[in-house]
């Protein structure tokens, strides 16, 4: 099934190129799906409700990456798509501790309690080692709405995870989730172990996840607002720091703190973070360290207004302050030095 899952969507990856090729423009999933009418009758067993799925979500991602064309999924080879099957609601059925899906009747270890929950839209899905898990959505009754009228901004970094705008929140110092595994992971790669070398990688991924997840949930359960720096982690994945910048997995944690406060109420937005390293949180001057000389220092003291800043914490008050601002209507970026006497 997921080999046939690859082909589908190899088929709407290049009809849309060719879509786009001749009447520059992009095929929407609607459009795709229609192509795929009668597809399940010359051979293909995965239905309908699948191709829908398939059509809709390859449009998706082409919109997201913002791209002409996307990869191919490969069902073979070193560089082999892992599998995917997504599905829609009605694809799939909870029955006596069973799922139906497709005809088939799938076993498995229901660490959620599914038969208490409506299920909805999701997929089946293989990870490195070869095994098999259900992603489905359902819709709960039981969410804990945040009643917290406090506000918070979050400055991301690499030494520091988390600096915290508010003082009696301890900012988070960054874990070493890859590097304290690397020279295991090392010892496994030069010995040929590959099995070894997959659970290491699943441990690293299992740990990141779990610190993110915990940190999200509770943040989006004490505060009323959250506002997080756009620090561009893909430019920075680029650098020399790649290792670290990965390692720290600030792409996840914005998209969980997203969906998590979206759940219990909690207004979230992501704003620029220009010069917020620089900018003095009390008086507005423009005194920070700057530069690449300036990465190191971690605390420092305004020569305008005396105050003594904790570099992390006084970046997240910047950021809190353009949050501030967005939701007034105000400005969206912290001025340069004359903007404002310009203006």
């Amino acid at each position: 099934m997921a080999r046939e899952v690859n082909f589908v969507w190899n088929y709407c990856n290049e009809l849309s190129y060719k879509i786009f090729e001749r009447e520059r423009r992009f095929a929407s999933g609607i459009e795709l799906q229609r192509y795929l009418n009668g597809a399940s009758k010359e051979g293909l067993g995965i239905g309908s409700a699948v191709f829908q799925q398939i059509a809709e979500e390859y449009a998706t991602r082409r919109r997201q990456h913002r791209k002409v064309k996307l990869r191919w999924r490969k069902s073979g080879g070193a560089r082999r798509s892992l599998g995917w099957i997504p599905f829609k609601a009605r694809s799939i059925v909870w029955r006596n501790g069973q799922v139906h899906f497709q005809g088939l009747h799938l076993g498995l270890w229901d660490s959620y309690g599914l038969s208490s929950y409506e299920l909805g839209a999701g997929t089946i899905s293989e990870d490195s080692r070869g095994r098999w898990f259900l992603n489905v959505t359902v819709r709960s009754t039981s969410a804990q709405r945040s009643e917290s009228k406090r506000e918070l901004g979050i400055d991301l970094g690499l030494k520091t995870f988390a600096g915290f705008s508010d003082q009696n929140l301890q900012n988070v110092e960054a874990q070493r989730f890859y590097r304290d595994l690397e020279p295991a992971l090392a010892t496994a790669q030069r010995a040929r172990k590959k099995a070894r070398v997959k659970a290491i990688h699943a441990k690293i991924a299992n740990r990141r996840k779990d610190f993110l997840h915990q940190l999200s949930t509770k943040l989006a359960r004490e505060y009323g607002a959250i506002f997080v720096g756009n620090v561009n982690a893909q430019a920075l994945a680029r650098s020399q720091h790649a290792k670290s910048v990965l390692d720290a997995g600030w792409s996840a944690f914005r998209t969980m703190l997203q969906y998590k406060c979206a759940d219990a109420g909690v207004w979230f937005d992501e704003v620029d973070e220009a010069f917020s390293s620089q900018t003095c949180s009390c008086c507005g001057s423009r005194t920070g360290p700057k530069g690449i000389a300036g990465l190191g220092i971690r605390e420092w003291t305004c020569s305008e207004c005396g105050t003594i800043h904790d570099r992390d914490r006084n970046a997240a008050r910047n950021i809190l302050a353009v949050g501030r601002d967005r939701l007034a209507g105000g400005i969206s970026v912290l001025s340069a030095p004359g903007a404002a006497a310009a203006g």
